[in-house]
Formats: structure tokens, C-alpha cells, sequence
């Protein structure tokens, strides 16, 4: 089983990051010839695997299934390096699963993927926000940089675990050199590829077995992270208010049902826990509601 690490040449706070990381030791070209004639190069470093393409970091779908079906090695995860954007402009380093459950069939994804879909949540995402948060410390990026998750959004596709790393809130950011060296110690760490032991195993280094599933709130999930930074917890899909639309049932009296809550956040809910149940077997997928940032009305579903 593999791990694969993609990056972009289109970003600098992708390629940045990916740079620092190939200059550690035990990097080695595995051209694929398929994914090559496709402007894909890949690199080998013991069980990871980097991708470089020159597309928008959402544009290429199923890179897992093409590494397998290019090699013949099976894909354990998927990790992905990018630039985060925020109307705040707040310098911050990020973690977020993937999907964008709550679209219905026909919708057009705004930044990729598939309506309905929702990639399995990498079991790291927790472990590693914590040692993200020890990783900027030592390198002096707090408090100037925020670490924080972010709710689950935009594709590309991918069927495996997978997460997001990204680099924000504007281009003096997404250039910074110390920035992308901590994201690229992240993923040498917490992937072992140091010689330590790898961060972050589901079923191998903490007997807990409950996962975090993130219900409603904001996109940085604050209420949720109060418990995520606490050691030994499992994030699974987080949920912001946007990815749970609700239509309010007293805006629905002309068609004679003022109970029933209408709206795609059933779905959402429904494709969140299968997707992390899948990502944690044998975990226990407990819901954390951030109640304030309901409505009334909202609450009584």
C-alpha cells in the first residue's frame, strides 16, 4: 500500500511545499509512462508517492485509481498540497477532508468534484493538525499563523482516504518559505519517511475508537476544534451550516407541509457518515453538533 502526495505547479503554496519535501533524503524518479504522456511526474520515497501535474489542484479527478491502474500499487490515501483563500486574508495553515455531499444531481461543483459525493476523511487529519500546531510553534509561525481545520469542501474526485493541506490567505502567504517548510515536515513526519514512527494510524497506536463527525457551524469549525486539539480524537467529515441546507418549513405553507424540513442536508448527513465509517472500520462515528449555529426550527429535526 501506497501514499500519495500531489502537488501542483500552478500554486505556490502547492509546489512550494513540494519542493522542501523533495529535497529531504530518498527521493527517486518512478516515471509511469501513462500518467507521463498525461504531464504527470510521479517520485518514490519507501511507501510514498509524489505527484507533480501543472493543472488547477481540483482538476485532476481519480489520481488514485490511475496510480493503481498505471503501477499495479495499491493507494492507502491520498494528501494534497494547496493555497487557501479567505476574505479575511489571515496567514493560517489548514486541514479539511473532501466532498461536497450536500449538492444535488445536476449541480455544477463549483471547485470540483461530484454532487452527492464525498471522499473518505484521511484518519490523520486530527493527529496531524496537532503536530501541525507543534510543527509551526517550533518554527515560529504562531500566533502569526492561524492553524485550523476547515469544513468539508471541493473535490477533485478520489475514492480513498484523503485530506488537504493547504497554505493561506494571500500570495505573500502562499510564497512563504517557512510556511511551505512546515507542511513539508508534516508529511515527513507524520509519514515516517524520517525513520520515525508514522502519525496518525487508525487501529495501531491509540486503543480509542471514537471518531468525530462535525454537524453545522462555521467553515472553520471553531466549536469542533476545541475538541479535536484534545489527543487521542478522530475527525471524520466536518459539516459546516453551507453543506446542511435546510428550507424553512413555514416558507413551505402553499404546498400544505409546514413539518417536514425539505432541503439536501439529510443527504449531506447521510454521505458524511457512510464516507467516514468507511475511512475508520470498526470506529464509533459520534455526531458533534455546534447547537448555536442552529435555528430554532432547525433544531427540532
Amino acid at each position: 500500500m501506497v501514499t500519495i502526495v500531489v502537488a501542483t505547479t500552478s500554486d505556490p503554496a502547492s509546489i512550494n511545499p513540494a519542493y522542501a519535501l523533495l529535497a529531504m533524503p530518498g527521493w527517486l524518479p518512478v516515471p509511469a509512462p501513462s500518467l507521463l504522456q498525461q504531464g504527470i511526474k510521479s517520485f518514490a520515497n519507501k511507501n510514498v508517492r509524489f505527484l507533480q501535474h501543472d493543472k488547477g489542484i481540483v482538476e485532476e479527478d481519480d489520481l488514485d485509481r490511475r496510480w493503481e491502474e498505471a503501477t499495479g500499487e495499491a493507494v492507502d490515501e491520498v494528501i494534497f498540497f494547496s493555497k487557501h483563500t479567505a476574505v479575511s486574508n489571515r496567514p493560517a495553515l489548514t486541514v479539511h477532508p473532501i466532498g461536497v455531499p450536500h449538492l444535488r444531481e445536476g449541480d455544477v461543483p463549483p471547485q470540483g468534484g461530484r454532487p452527492g459525493w464525498a471522499a473518505p476523511p484521511d484518519p490523520r487529519i486530527g493527529p496531524w493538525l496537532r503536530l501541525l500546531k507543534k510543527l509551526a510553534q517550533s518554527h515560529n509561525l504562531v500566533p502569526e499563523f492561524e492553524i485550523t481545520l476547515e469544513g468539508t469542501h471541493h473535490g477533485p474526485i478520489t475514492i480513498k482516504p484523503t485530506m488537504f493541506l493547504e497554505i493561506g490567505s494571500t500570495d505573500e502567504y502562499w510564497k512563504r518559505q517557512d510556511a511551505a517548510k512546515v507542511i513539508a515536515l508534516l508529511v515527513w513526519e507524520g509519514l515516517g519517511l524520517g525513520g520515525g514512527a508514522a502519525v496518525g494510524n487508525w487501529g495501531r497506536e491509540d486503543e480509542r475508537n471514537k471518531v468525530l463527525l462535525g454537524i453545522g457551524g462555521g467553515h472553520y469549525a471553531p466549536r469542533h476544534m476545541d475538541i479535536v486539539m484534545k489527543e487521542g480524537v478522530w475527525v471524520g467529515h466536518l459539516l459546516s451550516g453551507y453543506s446542511l441546507p435546510m428550507e424553512d418549513p413555514s416558507q413551505s405553507k402553499e404546498n400544505g407541509n409546514t413539518d417536514c424540513i425539505g432541503g439536501t442536508w439529510r443527504q449531506s448527513i447521510k454521505v458524511a457518515i457512510e464516507a467516514t465509517k468507511s475511512a475508520f472500520p470498526g470506529g464509533d462515528v459520534l455526531a458533534h453538533l455546534d447547537h448555536k449555529s442552529f435555528k430554532g426550527w432547525q433544531k427540532m429535526q
